[in-house]
């Protein structure tokens, strides 16, 4: 998770251009990760419902735990990119 560079009050035009080319790019990079994230839990979310296959209890319970991790990470990149859009 890429946090914004914050601008610094003296840095000058050069710095501030930096930092927001850097944060476009944090922006960009986190907005993949959470599409992917994003994605990721669907599949698993499938494969706890039995429609994937391995429809065994532990597969099925497996696919329930990794769509649960795979919320929290779309949810920390998602707010990341946030953060960084709004910083540039």
């Amino acid at each position: 998770m890429s946090a914004p560079n914050a601008d610094k009050p003296n840095e000058g035009i050069v710095g501030q251009i930096s930092n927001s080319v850097k944060n476009a790019a944090n922006y960009v990079s986190e907005s993949v990760q959470g599409n992917a994230s994003e994605a990721s839990k669907e599949a698993n979310k499938q494969q706890a419902k039995g429609n994937a296959g391995d429809t065994s209890l532990t597969g099925r319970a497996s696919g329930a735990l990794d769509a649960a991790g795979d919320k929290i990470d779309e949810t920390k990149h998602n707010s990341a990119a946030k953060a960084n859009k709004e910083s540039i």
